[in-house]
């Protein structure tokens, strides 16, 4: 009640000082004019004492609702927690792979021709790029002609080969004549020494048949050497042959060499997959094992996870996962495990840790995992390598999994 006299007071206060009367006379300047307290209207209060008393039923009723409804929601995280929460194993160190293959020439040469532009779709076989191949032509043709010309040698060294077993046999034929020469000769010196010796013979044709006879000798002993170096001719042709043979072989092996380096200088695609990074124009001078494209396989992807190792007792090959991309908001896929890494990320990298030294700090290390998507996702050409994603993986379906 006294709050709302006060009130009133002041509203009339206000009003007053609002109203500027006329300059009046000194006398009536002095005399005072007796204030009249205003009574405010019973009725007035009743709305003031009402509204606090409306306006905390609402704020009760609204707490009341925010409290249901969060009891509600807590109710549902928490049932979803125990039913299915618990058992899944969530990492967001996650994103897609592809084994990409990089495009390098094993030749070296002048782009001639490019025939893929960036993020082309390809098949294996599917031509790339071509090198100028005009010095790799004028490589092989060299290397065939060497091959003819030492076929032509070989001919050659089989020729003198049939001429000297010819002369080994002319040689054993002088040698049986001569052969016969002596034995005709050493009849005839051993007739002429018995007639010696009865007289009916002269010592000189006794002296005349022992020389013939020596020189009978002579002669099979050199029949038998001209025998023994045409033998030696033929073998020594026959090691120039095998040696030539040997040659050609090599030489035929730079023909294949030749070959392969000509059939180098066109670059076709290894895999099916998208090309990217395209980094040669025509006209660039390209190097052997310069990497020049890649050829992304999308439709073989997969999601690469790197799960702490205390995750790692819920994780098995055969494991069901749910995977959601960053990129696709609002989408759920369904993987499979397929395989766990061997070694944490930390031992192949470029400078692992060296934990057998000074002061030591213990780090959860993560292990990758590799996550196998359906053949229908991996196919619709909406993934892209290097993707971040979030994976659950389901702990219940690993093999041994509660």
């Amino acid at each position: 009640m006294e709050q709302a006299t006060k009130s009133a007071d002041h509203a009339e206060l206000s009003r007053q000082a609002e109203v500027k009367p006329f300059p009046a006379r000194p006398e009536a300047e002095a005399a005072p004019t007796p204030k009249t307290p205003v009574q405010a209207a019973p009725a007035a209060a009743a709305p003031a004492q009402s509204a606090p008393a409306k306006s905390g039923g609402r704020r009760r009723l609204l707490l009341a609702a925010v409290a249901l409804v969060a009891l509600g929601f807590a109710g549902n995280a928490g049932y979803n927690y125990w039913t299915v929460g618990r058992f899944m194993v969530r990492t967001d160190d996650a994103y897609l792979k592809a084994d990409i293959t990089a495009i390098a020439p094993k030749v070296q040469g002048y782009v001639r021709q490019i025939a893929v532009v960036e993020n082309q779709k390809v098949k294996a076989g599917d031509l790339l790029m071509q090198l100028d191949d005009g010095d790799y032509q004028n490589a092989l043709r060299a290397a065939q002609s060497k091959v003819s010309t030492q076929g032509v040698t070989i001919k050659r060294i089989e020729a003198q080969v049939d001429a000297a077993r010819s002369s080994v046999a002319e040689a054993q034929a002088q040698k049986v004549s001569d052969e016969a020469a002596l034995r005709n000769a050493q009849t005839k010196a051993d007739r002429l020494k018995a007639l010696a010796q009865t007289s009916a013979a002269t010592q000189s044709a006794v002296d005349d048949a022992v020389a013939a006879l020596d020189q009978a000798q002579a002669a099979v002993t050199g029949a038998s050497a001209a025998i023994a170096a045409a033998e030696a001719n033929v073998a020594v042709l026959q090691a120039e042959q095998a040696e030539a043979t040997s040659q050609l072989d090599s030489l035929r092996l730079d023909v294949d060499q030749a070959q392969r380096n000509l059939d180098r200088t066109v670059l076709r695609a290894p895999v099916d997959g998208t090309v990217a990074n395209l980094a040669v124009r025509e006209g660039d001078l390209v190097s052997a094992g310069q990497k020049i494209a890649a050829v992304v396989p999308l439709d073989a992807i997969y999601v690469e996870a790197n799960f702490k190792e205390t995750q790692l007792p819920g994780i098995a090959p055969g494991a069901t996962v749910a995977v959601t991309i960053d990129a696709l908001p609002g989408q759920t896929f369904t993987g499979t495990v397929a395989s766990v890494a061997p070694a944490t990320g930390a031992e192949f990298s470029l400078l692992p840790a060296q934990n057998a030294t000074g002061n030591f700090t213990k780090v959860v290390q993560r292990v990758p995992v590799r996550i196998s998507l359906p053949e229908a996702v991996r196919t619709s050409g909406r993934l892209r390598s290097g993707l971040s994603a979030v994976v659950d993986v389901d702990s219940r379906t690993s093999p041994g999994g509660n």
